[in-house]
Parts: structure tokens; C-alpha cells; sequence
């Protein structure tokens, strides 16, 4: 089979790395892809998605990033006669826009915090109020994993929704906790669990970026989790979707907060996250491509249930000097062959180009994953850090405790 990833960035290194490795694969190609994915796909030069899959005759297309999905690409490959795995625009306004989540959620009773829309300064105050500290005060609007703030400072909060509409929400108090669920509009797969490090900074500070990192599986997690957040997260949207007359096919990504009062959502993706496809796709010993297919062409409930290997799997993301306020490119990398040379180790590329003269360069702010498989979380780890610690960028930047607290 024949695969086409769309977009550039690590979660879709992740991705067609895992289907090139996947036996039922025979050919993987990507758009625009970057650098590290050259590597392990053919790249269609052509920014149109419906081209590119002509172009790749491709038996199946994956769409990464939220951006192309909630501006309909998946509609239009569908009507070009494509296979796609990713959900229609209607759909995919699940991302697109917080609070339409929220009305979802609201009519499918799903647990999630409390919240308020505000299109004006007064409803904001009104919000603010009656929210109180720590303030959560959310852009309605697609914004890279950027548009969230959460603060004690009131001004703070206040500047952040200057010019934006906003969704406002109770903030809610636990462990995060993000899992894939795979859908075909009718069936419910779920991946296995992972958590991120949004903050740019050790012990979770500084401000939010796309995340810093991430690991799985979750040894401290309940065994029950998974099958809970199906039954009362992930099955009642997806009805509730299906209902509404727009169907959500494709990768539902459930963020949650495991608050005191249960399991609640934080916020809904349409898509495979990032970093954390970076490490739950290593786990995965069933076929890639068939989950995705099964999805894509409506016949999930058939697929057997997914296998999961033994081991465990850490990233590491390499930020440019400035993330994520102002990020330096064109800044030269070293060192990735020699991190690669780690046992269980693979360099995903986020953020690079080749400059004039081909050499490997920064282009964007999170620029590289640095991502480990072991036996145990530990090893994981070391190997995750041993690798990032071999690659040079000037003014580049890691967390030094993911996965630390649990490893």
C-alpha cells in the first residue's frame, strides 16, 4: 500500500516513520515533509493535497496538522475521490473552535470543566469573577498550542484576551493525561496513554509552548482509565457528533485533567498530538496503516484488537534559542548521527530546512525530538537524554525532567 502524510513537522516525522516501518506499507511520500522525513519518504513537492495524492497515487492519505483539517483538506480529498484518514471541516471544528467543544460537550454530558464565552470586556470581567484564580482563559481559535493562558495575575489574564474572542473555564486540578482515540464516526479504538510537558520550563514553568516533551505508557495512571474516558468521553461525542449531522472520522484527541472529581476533559484535538504520537507509535506491534485504514474507510469495528509492546518510550524536544516567544532559524544543528547511533534511539525533525549551502539549519521553534524505546521507562529515559545531550544548536534549549518524577 501506498501512504501520503501531509505536513511538516515532528508528529508527522512520527507518522511516516512508523508506516515505513510497518510491513504493510510498501511505499510512504509526504508534503511539504522536511528534512528527516526525506529521509524515510518520498516528497511530493506540491502544496495542493489533492495534487500530491494524485501524484503519489496513494491508497491512503494522512492529514497531520490542524490547520489543512479544519480548512478542509479532508473534504476535498474525499470529494476527489481519496481515502483520507482526518475529519471533515464541520468536524474538525472540535479544535477549531473551543467553545463549539464546549456546546458538544455540554449536550453529550461529558465532564469538563465549567466555562463562559466572552466576546466583549464585560462578559470577561463577568467570567473572571466568577471563575477566580488560577484563571484559564482559552483563544476560540486554532493558536499552535499557544492560546492558552493560565495565571493567577489578572492582568495577565485580562491582556491575553484582548482581541480575542475567548472560553473562560474553572480551572481544574490534577494530573493531564492525553489519549488517541482512533473513530470511524461509529467505533471508539483507543491508543495507549501518554503525557506532555507544555510548559518551556523545568517544574512547569515559564509560559505554554506546542509541549517540551513526553512519555508513555503511564505505570501510575488507573487501569480503568481508558475504558472509563470511552464510555463517558470519547462514545457520547462521537454520538453526539453523528447526531448533529457531522461525523468525526479520524483521530479524536482526548486531553484530560484527572481531577479529584473524576477524569475531565481539557480540551479535544482533531488530531494526532504533538509530541506525544511521538511516543506512543513505537508501543504500537499491530499495523499502523491497517488501524488507519479500518478508520478512514468506515470498517474499525472489524479490525482486531491493537497489540501493544512491552516497553517504554521518552521524547525529548530541542527548542531554538527564543521559544516560544521569538525563535531563532537558520541557526546550524550538529549531532544527530550521533545521537542516532543510541540503541532504541530515532532523531524526529520538528523545525529544520537545509540552508543555501544544504547545511541543517533551525526553522521554527521546537526543532528536534529526541525520542527513546527500552524495556523500562528508566533506560528510556537515559538513552532520550544521552541522545539530546550529543546534539549541538546554538542557544537551544531542553526541559531536563520529563519523565523524572515517575522514571
Amino acid at each position: 500500500m501506498r501512504v501520503l502524510v501531509i505536513g511538516g513537522g515532528g508528529r508527522e516525522h512520527a507518522l511516516a516513520l512508523a508506516l515505513s516501518r510497518d510491513p504493510a506499507v510498501d511505499a510512504v511520500f509526504a508534503t511539504p515533509g522536511n528534512p528527516g522525513i526525506a529521509e524515510v519518504a518520498d516528497l511530493v513537492g506540491d502544496d495542493d493535497p489533492v495534487a500530491a495524492a494524485r501524484a503519489s497515487r496513494a491508497d491512503l492519505v494522512v492529514i497531520g496538522p490542524e490547520a489543512p483539517l479544519v480548512a478542509g483538506a479532508a473534504d476535498e480529498l474525499r470529494a476527489a475521490g481519496a481515502t483520507v484518514f482526518g475529519p471533515s471541516a464541520a468536524a474538525a471544528q472540535l479544535e477549531g473552535s473551543k467553545a463549539f467543544a464546549k456546546a458538544v460537550m455540554t449536550a453529550a454530558g461529558v465532564p469538563t470543566a465549567g466555562h463562559w464565552v466572552c466576546e466583549s470586556p464585560e462578559q470577561l470581567a463577568a467570567a473572571l469573577d466568577a471563575a477566580g484564580p488560577p484563571y484559564v482563559v482559552k483563544h476560540d481559535e486554532l493558536a499552535a498550542g499557544k492560546g492558552v493562558v493560565v495565571t493567577d495575575d489578572r492582568a495577565a489574564a485580562e491582556a491575553h484576551a484582548q482581541g480575542h474572542r475567548v472560553v473562560v473555564e474553572e480551572f481544574l486540578d490534577g494530573p493531564e493525561v492525553s489519549l488517541f482515540c482512533l473513530t470511524d464516526g461509529k467505533t471508539v479504538m483507543p491508543l495507549q496513554a501518554a503525557q506532555d510537558f507544555k510548559r518551556v520550563g523545568d517544574g512547569d514553568i515559564g509560559p505554554n509552548t506546542g509541549g517540551m516533551g513526553a512519555y508513555s505508557p503511564l505505570s501510575w495512571a488507573p487501569t480503568t482509565l481508558t475504558d472509563q474516558v470511552v464510555d463517558t468521553i470519547a462514545l457520547p461525542t462521537i454520538d453526539e457528533m453523528a447526531a448533529r449531522g457531522t461525523p468525526f472520522a479520524g483521530l479524536l484527541y482526548v486531553g484530560l485533567a484527572l481531577t479529584s472529581r473524576g477524569p475531565k476533559v481539557v480540551e479535544f484535538n482533531a488530531r494526532f498530538g504533538d509530541p506525544e504520537t511521538q511516543v506512543v507509535l513505537p508501543l504500537l506491534g499491530s499495523s499502523l496503516f491497517d488501524a488507519l485504514h479500518a478508520s478512514a474507510i468506515g470498517d474499525l469495528a472489524s479490525l482486531p484488537p491493537l497489540r501493544w509492546r512491552d516497553v517504554a518510550s521518552v521524547v525529548v524536544v530541542i527548542a531554538s534559542d527564543g521559544y516560544p516567544a521569538t525563535p531563532r532559524t537558520g541557526v546550524a544543528i550538529d549531532g544527530i548521527a550521533a545521537a542516532n547511533e543510541i540503541e532504541g534511539v530515532d532523531v524526529l525533525h520538528a523545525g529544520t530546512a537545509h540552508d543555501a549551502s544544504g547545511r541543517l539549519v533551525t526553522s521554527g521553534g521546537r526543532v528536534l525530538g529526541v525520542r527513546a524505546v527500552a524495556p523500562d521507562l528508566t533506560t528510556a529515559r537515559a538513552r532520550a537524554y544521552e541522545a539530546a545531550g550529543r546534539i549541538h544548536i546554538d542557544g537551544g534549549h531542553y526541559r531536563r525532567d520529563i519523565a523524572g518524577a515517575v522514571s
